[in-house]
């Protein structure tokens, strides 16, 4: 009974205009619902099934958007997403960089249990360093192994068409070209149907001795790949199956230049004269800028496709912004290290009817929870996954589910040039700063970092301190020590890989 009250859309004890619901044995409307009792659960979970664009964008900052409080950058589109539905203000990444993230994302999976917790690379082995460390790190992953079930693996099982176009970096380059797709790794190897590798009119399409000329004043040059997706969308007007899209961005990922000089200028009017690094922010704010126009162009694309009721739109940053362009700030730390800065990320979803508009949730999520929450939505089962299902805090924004969040970071950052990077990770530095290897956890409000090379640990209450000015390690030693405890617990039963000291 309670399976036909949902179908139809009414509660138990639900009445229409103060009457009863009653239904006679002939009615067309009751034969619909036999129907459905008896079709199979495969059957009755495509007739509710929705289409689910995940956008994933490439390092932008947790404080780069209007809507999360950038003074002044120009974000419309996704201004308009957020209040349209639900903003996260503790959405975060699984890892602090690029393909560790996305392996995670893409399987449920912590990169501790998955091992794959760095950047890839062409060639394996290990970290090279321009000094020497302390620690030996792990031997560096290459390609997220086919044997890892993917969200677009388990969206096809339940019916699901599955489409990718843009940035992969799950698998070494291929023919050491950069972010080439490796043809026994790339998307069409893990789930996805149709795949489009291009990039786009990003930097890293052009050629650098002939960069192609500015655009004319008030237009966004044309992206390839963002057509693409665009294309994909309006095709699905008439599709008889939903689909999954994920659509991977290369903005706003150095490097950071733009044709878009019109909008250097009109940053120029606004930034203060002696703001500091005003180059990199002004070329940053017209990136930013034109990412949400590309944002923009897809949720349009939606619309005239006549799905947008039917459609999850769920966009997020793959870490946290690059520090020699993004401020990050109020947020400590950058890509590469696990301070806030480094992996608190901008999060929203919408679904309109199912996600009320313009609410906000500071229940911590993070991108591991994706692959059991499409798969739910979609009437499937993800099992074997780290993440939890996040479809009550899509309902209820306040619900706290009792859950610990882990990250696990064996690396040393950067690797060229380790040397001159500053000691200091602070807040608004804009300068790329020594991250080594560590580990973190959160449980409520408080988060433990673990730091490898002297084992030592530092505690935050990150709703309280969200610069993580404050160490609280020493007057809350109790709690250090039950999440110091809980971390390495976890670690151990996911066999986590460590930097060990050298022999």
């Amino acid at each position: 009974m309670s399976v036909f009250a949902d179908a139809c859309g009414y509660g138990l004890n639900d009445s229409i205009d103060n009457r009863t619901i009653t239904m006679k044995a002939t009615s067309p409307f009751l034969l619909s619902m036999l129907l459905f009792f008896f079709s199979s659960p495969a059957q009755a979970a495509e007739a509710h099934q929705p289409n689910i664009v995940f956008i994933l964008v490439d390092d932008l900052g947790w404080s780069d958007l209007h809507c999360y409080g950038h003074r002044y950058h120009h974000t419309p589109h996704l201004d308009r997403l957020a209040a349209e539905g639900l903003r996260f203000t503790a959405g975060y990444s699984p890892a602090p960089i690029c393909s560790a993230a996305r392996a995670s994302i893409l399987t449920g999976k912590t990169v501790a249990r998955l091992g794959f917790e760095f950047v890839t690379k062409n060639t394996p082995g290990r970290q090279s360093l321009d000094i020497d460390v302390p620690l030996l790190t792990p031997e560096l992953t290459l390609n997220l192994p086919t044997a890892e079930v993917t969200i677009a693996e388990r969206l096809a099982a339940v019916g699901y068409q599955t489409a990718f176009f843009g940035k992969w970096h799950v698998s070494q380059h291929y023919q050491r070209r950069y972010l080439a797709w490796h043809p026994d790794f790339g998307p069409q190897q893990q789930g996805f149907a149709v795949a489009g590798e291009d990039f786009g009119d990003h930097p890293y399409a052009w050629n650098k001795k002939h960069p192609p000329s500015p655009a004319p004043d008030g237009v966004f040059p044309r992206d390839s790949m963002i057509q693409r997706t665009a294309d994909f969308i309006r095709r699905q007007a008439d599709a008889t199956k939903p689909y999954f899209l994920m659509a991977s961005s290369f903005y706003v990922h150095t490097p950071v230049k733009t044709r878009c000089r019109w909008l250097v200028e009109k940053y120029e009017r606004h930034l203060p004269p002696d703001a500091k690094h005003r180059r990199q922010r002004l070329e940053y704010a017209a990136f930013v800028e034109t990412l949400d126009h590309h944002v923009g162009t897809i949720l349009d694309a939606i619309d005239q496709s006549g799905q947008r009721e039917n459609t999850l739109v769920f966009f997020m940053s793959d870490n946290g912004g690059h520090p020699e362009y993004c401020a990050n700030a109020p947020l400590r730390g950058s890509k590469w290290n696990l301070y806030e800065g480094g992996i608190r990320i901008p999060m929203i979803a919408r679904w309109p009817g199912k996600i009320d508009a313009g609410v906000i949730s500071d229940t911590p999520v993070i991108g591991y929870d994706l692959s059991p929450t499409f798969v739910s939505l979609a009437g499937g089962d993800a099992k074997g996954v780290d993440g939890i299902d996040m479809q009550r805090v899509l309902r209820e924004p306040s619900w706290k589910p009792n859950r610990h969040l882990l990250w696990h970071f064996p690396y040393y950052h950067p690797e060229r040039t380790f040397s001159k990077a500053i000691d200091k990770i602070g807040v608004d530095d804009f300068a790329t700063s020594k991250t080594r290897p560590q580990s973190a956890l959160r449980k409520g409000n408080y988060k433990l970092i673990h730091f490898a090379e002297d084992d030592r640990v530092e505690l935050y209450d990150v709703a309280a301190d969200i610069s993580e000015a404050n160490d609280l390690s020493q007057s809350h030693a109790a709690i250090a020590a039950q999440l110091r405890e809980t971390l390495q617990q976890q670690l151990d039963a996911m066999n986590a890989r460590r930097a060990v000291a050298r022999e």
